[in-house]
């Protein structure tokens, strides 16, 4: 399985971060309920890691009022080795 970041947010009204809070954690769903929240320093937005087929089955575990705004990044690790192979490919 691959891993993604979804980043959620949300308006920057008190209610509205309790909002998000609640509906994530209302997911019957893990990983959604362990989400990273930015709020606190001004940054109102959720942050949430999981694994995942592909992003379409990754856009479906969030609440639907998230759905079609929430952001989704496929992450990848890097060795040494896969960087220069990266670079020779680029012409590095």
């Amino acid at each position: 399985m691959q891993r993604f970041l979804i980043e959620v947010a949300h308006e920057s009204e008190a209610v509205a971060c309790a909002r998000a809070a609640k509906l994530l954690l209302e997911v019957d769903s893990h990983f959604l309920t362990n989400a990273d929240f930015g709020c606190h320093d001004g940054d109102h937005r959720a942050w949430i890691v999981v694994e995942g087929e592909n992003k379409a089955e990754v856009r479906n575990m969030l609440p639907p009022v998230y759905r079609s705004t929430a952001r989704i990044v496929g992450l990848n690790k890097f060795s040494l080795q896969g960087l220069n192979e990266l670079l020779k490919s680029h012409g590095g």
